[in-house]
């Protein structure tokens, strides 16, 4: 009698625990119309399309008329990058852009790989879609979307494409082999931007799903840094049971806990109290500088474009030198603060000129720098910490690759406060913000092991 009692008491504790459970919240899936005009009573149509970049002497002419015609500013003296990008070196770039520089090489580099556009929400998404050129007998790839961010491109990707979709062939294991789903973020390079105010990282998040399902990929996994980050995190919120696992190359929080500030007073001196290792207190302190200061003196940028993007983006429109100098002193500082010091930014330390000025272009061409620096407007002009996204968190398996140049390091143990499942997170040993482009080799190896886990966990 008394095994019955206790038997039916348990089944209604369970009962009761399973009815009364809170469920695991997702982001609804926006269905937004960010075209001209109302949206068509017809159904959208759904082709995919392929697509080359072309160019044009009429084109060319243009450039090289504004790049004759540009006037330069006499840099102080010593001043190297601390003030911006220096003028002096400015004028090397532009003369390399004018008398060097291949745009029509360049866009037979582009067009390398198999690119398309299709219709989305009213918008032309352009991407870049490359599968392996060969597979062994009985191994299927695994499809990862990769997303940039501002003030790059798709070609960001296009030296870690071919050591994900040809692994062996570059010295890397081929375990894992990848199809690489490049697309660009409305409003940037060849992808039409939002013709509507609104338009954000969860619109962004939408329109790639909705690719990613186009394509026939219901499984997949989600990489991303900058803005491909956000809209990575975001995806995965919105679709947990499609998204197999996100890696990212840069985190952010939009809300601070008390654990968290009492680790910024007392975590250089007591880490192993509140989750950090050694590298970690060498990355965040003295945190003022490394932390507030740092953010402060590079975030100029992003205040502009959160505010008021069409009045410095429509100079930057007209102007292709304004262009490169605002574009490239960002891959400088942002690579190295280091390179500050340097009278020409260290640029062609980590890059050459022709990667840089073929970024540059992915901007000058499709006139698209306005719409970019608008998408800053519109994730941030309604404040920080407001959106559902920001308070929701992230329970797809997770990898973290932390390069040590990134403008702000956040530790593991503060990542885990929104990435809750994060089941790999390593140091790089060199690297910045713009890891695939800078250090292709290192974050390839991150995602091969990173996935390599996910997939023995099942």
């Amino acid at each position: 009698m008394f095994l019955e009692i206790f038997l039916t008491l348990a089944l209604g504790i369970i009962v009761y625990l399973f009815l009364t459970r809170k469920k695991e919240e997702t982001l609804p899936i926006e269905e937004g119309w960010w075209g001209k005009g109302q949206k068509p009573d017809s159904e959208e149509d759904t082709t995919v399309r392929p697509f080359k970049v072309e160019t044009t002497e009429e084109e060319l002419n243009d450039l090289f008329r504004r790049l004759d015609q540009a006037r330069f500013t006499e840099p102080l003296e010593n001043s190297c990058f601390q003030y911006g990008f220096n003028s002096v070196y400015l004028q090397k770039v532009v003369s390399y852009w004018r008398n060097q520089f291949s745009w029509k090489k360049q866009v037979e580099v582009l067009n390398k790989f198999p690119q398309f556009k299709t219709k989305i929400e009213g918008l032309d998404v352009h991407f870049v879609h490359v599968k392996p050129p060969s597979l062994p007998e009985g191994r299927s790839s695994k499809p990862l979307l990769m997303i940039h961010g501002w003030p790059g491109s798709v070609y960001e990707f296009y030296k870690i494409i071919p050591l994900l979709t040809d692994p062996a062939s570059h010295g890397l294991s081929d375990e894992h082999i990848f199809e690489v789903i490049c697309p660009s973020i409305p409003g940037y390079g060849f992808s039409e931007a939002s013709h509507k105010k609104g338009f954000n990282s969860v619109s962004a998040a939408c329109i790639f799903y909705k690719l990613m399902l186009r394509l026939g990929f219901h499984e997949f996994y989600a990489q991303g840094g900058d803005w491909g980050s956000l809209i990575c995190t975001i995806l995965a919120q919105i679709a947990p049971a499609h998204v197999k696992g996100l890696h990212l190359n840069m985190v952010s929080i939009m809300s601070v806990r008390f654990t968290q500030l009492l680790s910024i007073l007392l975590g250089r001196y007591f880490p192993g109290l509140f989750g950090f290792q050694d590298e970690d207190v060498k990355r965040m302190f003295p945190f003022l500088k490394k932390g507030p200061y740092r953010i402060l003196m590079e975030s100029g940028y992003a205040h502009i474009q959160a505010t008021k993007p069409d009045t410095v983006g429509c100079s930057l429109n007209d102007s292709p030198v304004g262009l490169a100098a605002y574009i490239l002193e960002k891959f400088s500082t942002w690579t190295d603060p280091e390179f500050q010091k340097l009278e020409d930014g260290g640029l062609e330390r980590k890059y050459t000129l022709d990667d840089l000025l073929t970024n540059v272009m992915l901007y000058w061409v499709p006139g698209c720098m306005v719409s970019a620096m608008r998408f800053y407007k519109e994730n941030i002009g309604n404040g920080i910490g407001t959106q559902k996204h920001e308070k929701l968190p992230v329970r797809v398996p997770t990898g973290v690759a932390s390069f040590p140049n990134e403008i702000l390091h956040i530790p593991r143990s503060w990542a885990q406060q929104k990435y809750i499942n994060i089941i790999s997170s390593n140091f790089m040993p060199r690297g910045g913000h713009f890891a695939a482009f800078e250090e292709p080799e290192l974050l390839a190896a991150d995602i091969q092991q990173f996935v390599g886990r996910v997939e023995k966990g099942k």
